[in-house]
């Protein structure tokens, strides 16, 4: 094929003795074969750059833990809640919770170890810290210790730093302190406010975000959202988060894939990990048991460095159904009979937006 390239001779007279022959013959052929050798290897040049070009529309999204390595975010997440029971009377059981719970926060975030097997620790510093619950639900002589424990929090967490202990690929593993932070607040702000950090460490940590393998734009692909119940978060997770590689942009500078998301999970709590307090020693002495799902499902937008796999920026909703089922212990109920139901909705929506520090 090659020789197709290569210029035809030109055709001229020459003398018929021998050694005028051999001489000339022998400059052509080596000026053909250096000509051919040449272009061979401009075509392999251009075949690589073509098969180069052709790679680089894949990238390779991939959590790379520098340590000193720091991101300022801005944080805003708001969580509101319906709670609906039958009998009506049943909601009295527990504990009451905000119709409506907003949190504003500025955070440094900080990488200051990173293992061999590409695990790290990342330091939260809370800059700037408010939480505001509507307590319109509470009965009225509970109001006022409810609203000076979210004014506590919020003077508290300023200045206070968590560790967030994170996997090679970015899942949170554990956070080291938060329960000596928030052992003396009331449930009904604490519960919801560790939710809502444990959410906001999770999605900054681009839990359960990285492909495996190189990914071109428009290409779909799954992680499971499976986890066993451990100390701080005691529930056994089953679900998954589907990701779509949408394109390229640039945040702050910074060049970033676009990567829109869309995930399902089921919670199951470990009754025994869960706390003690509240309507669950009253329903065991009464020989119930509960029986405890949570279904979620969300989708969002998220930027994350090329470089190296930080999350930039992310914008998301989540939306939560927990039911739990009253029986009884005996393990005997006529089919007839209706089971006493309890259901929280939950709608929650996060933004967070990173700053260069």
């Amino acid at each position: 094929m090659l020789s197709m390239l290569l210029p035809s001779p030109i055709k001229r007279a020459v003398p018929r003795r021998s050694h005028m022959l051999r001489a000339p013959t022998c400059r052509a052929e080596r000026r053909i074969a250096f000509t051919g050798a040449r272009l061979t290897i401009l075509f392999w040049v251009l075949a690589c750059a073509t098969g180069a070009q052709g790679a680089g529309g894949k990238v390779l999204l991939a959590r790379k833990y520098r340590s000193g390595q720091a991101i300022i975010y801005a944080t805003s997440v708001r969580t509101s809640s319906r709670v609906d029971s039958d009998p009506p009377s049943l909601k009295n059981f527990f504990p009451p919770m905000p119709a409506d719970m907003r949190l504003n926060q500025q955070s440094t975030v900080t990488v200051s170890k990173v293992a061999l097997d590409g695990a790290a620790d990342v330091q939260h510093r809370f800059d700037k810290f408010a939480v505001q619950a509507d307590l319109g639900s509470f009965p009225e002589n509970i109001r006022d210790s409810i609203t000076q424990a979210q004014q506590e929090v919020s003077q508290r967490m300023v200045g206070q730093t968590l560790t967030a202990h994170y996997d090679h690929d970015g899942r949170l593993v554990d956070i080291a302190g938060a329960d000596d932070l928030f052992q003396d607040i009331d449930a009904p702000i604490r519960d919801p406010l560790l939710q809502m950090l444990r959410l906001f460490m999770e999605q900054m940590g681009g839990q359960s975000v990285y492909p495996d393998h190189p990914v071109k734009v428009g290409e779909e692909w799954s992680q499971k959202l499976d986890a066993q119940p451990i100390k701080d978060y005691p529930f056994q997770v089953r679900g998954k988060n589907t990701l779509h590689y949408s394109g390229k942009t640039r945040y702050q500078g910074v060049k970033a894939a676009i990567l829109d998301y869309q995930f399902e999970n089921t919670l199951t709590p470990a009754v025994e990990g869960l706390r003690q307090g509240g309507a669950l020693p009253q329903l065991q002495a009464m020989g119930i048991r509960l029986d405890i799902q949570i279904n979620g499902k969300g989708q969002g937008r998220m930027l994350v460095a090329l470089d190296d796999g930080r999350v930039l920026q992310n914008h998301s909703t989540l939306h939560q159904t927990l039911r739990a089922l009253m029986k009884s212990g005996e393990g005997f109920r006529d089919p007839t009979e209706h089971s006493p139901r309890l259901e929280i909705q939950s709608e929650t929506e996060m933004q967070v937006d990173g700053n260069k520090p």
